[in-house]
């Protein structure tokens, strides 16, 4: 059972509000990455590190607004982010690997047909 939505923001409070959660699950997100980063033993590039870092950040901002109104521990819900981040590239992948598989299954459907998109009728017999 999902919760029910959220009222839309009216008040400028509440975009700070919302910009202000965006931020800190943001910075926690790239703490999980950089955590893991720090444990890890292979060589890394600046390039590397910027792209992880951007998408644990990003990981970190859905995550938080995905478990906003599931979990209601404050502590938990930024455990749940920083490990999201840390495993943003697993995450990313699934997602993509997700998206391909139902872009392929919807176009696979289109193009099995006709190129115009009509049947062949059958002929009558005389």
């Amino acid at each position: 059972m999902s919760p029910p939505p959220p009222p839309a923001p009216t008040n400028p409070e509440d975009y700070q509000a919302i910009v202000k959660d965006s931020l800190i699950a943001s910075v926690l997100g790239a703490g999980g990455m950089v955590a893991r980063m720090l444990l890890s033993t292979e060589p890394l590039t600046f390039g590397w590190i910027a792209r992880r870092l951007i998408a644990a950040s990003l990981i970190g901002i859905f995550a938080g607004f995905a478990l906003q109104e599931y979990v209601t521990s404050l502590v938990m819900r930024f455990a749940c982010i920083g490990l999201a981040g840390a495993a943003a590239n697993e995450i990313m992948e699934g997602v993509i690997k997700w998206l391909k598989g139902r872009i392929n299954k919807e176009t696979q459907g289109v193009t099995k047909g006709k190129p115009n998109g009509k049947t062949k009728r059958a002929k009558r017999k005389r």
